[in-house]
């Protein structure tokens, strides 16, 4: 039966998971779920995921949701090869990882995913983005990257002069605010920025944006 990720390409949560089998040279077959057509609220689709949202996850006879906790089990089952994620077998590493993929959970997402919402998303379907929900958001932003200039002038990743799980769990939001007026607030933090740059140009997440077409 193998991996099957049931998502669409341009979706965070879905991307953030292609990724994640990426780096641990994982196969998998990709099965749309056509939202448009409310696939993702239908019986059977519920069965997997009973909040009707993507990504899902299909290892054999274990069916998974939730982004995170996928690229966690992924990061898990296939540590003896690819991308060593998580740092098994440093406790030290481990539980830095695990404190900046709570990090991105808790600070990070919650700061960004409204900016990228009214900026990318909300003008798909004909709107105009709520400019006042924006600038609340942007301001909890730069509280939140000012944490992360000041970790990274330490390290080169967030965890540690290392790629792990926290930084990748960081891509898709990332990658999509890069494309907004609002990359400033990424740019003008040198260490973060050095950041970016260096997860932006794994060729796991070139191989996923190369997908991410919101048209």
């Amino acid at each position: 039966m193998g991996v099957k990720v049931l998502g669409i390409p341009m979706s965070t949560c879905t991307a953030r998971v292609l990724t994640s089998l990426l780096e641990k040279e994982v196969d998998y077959e990709l099965v749309p779920i056509d939202m448009g057509k409310g696939e993702h609220k239908q019986p059977g689709y519920l069965a997997k995921h009973p909040f009707g949202q993507i990504p899902v996850l299909e290892d054999d006879d274990l069916t998974l949701f939730e982004s995170r906790a996928i690229t966690s089990y992924v990061s898990y089952k296939y540590k003896d090869q690819g991308t060593d994620l998580l740092r098994i077998g440093n406790v030290k590493e481990t539980a830095l990882v695990g404190v900046w993929i709570e990090v991105e959970s808790q600070q990070y997402n919650p700061a960004i995913l409204p900016i990228v919402y009214q900026l990318v998303i909300v003008p798909m379907y004909g709107q105009s983005p709520d400019l006042a929900i924006v600038e609340a958001h942007v301001e909890k932003f730069n509280k939140v990257l000012d944490v992360y200039e000041a970790r990274l002038g330490h390290s080169k990743y967030l965890a540690g002069d290392f790629f792990s799980l926290a930084d990748l769990n960081h891509f898709p939001f990332t990658y999509y605010l890069m494309k907004t007026q609002y990359a400033s607030l990424i740019n003008s933090r040198p260490h973060v920025k050095a950041w970016w740059e260096a997860v932006s140009s794994r060729p796991a997440f070139k191989k996923v944006a190369e997908n991410m077409t919101l048209a």
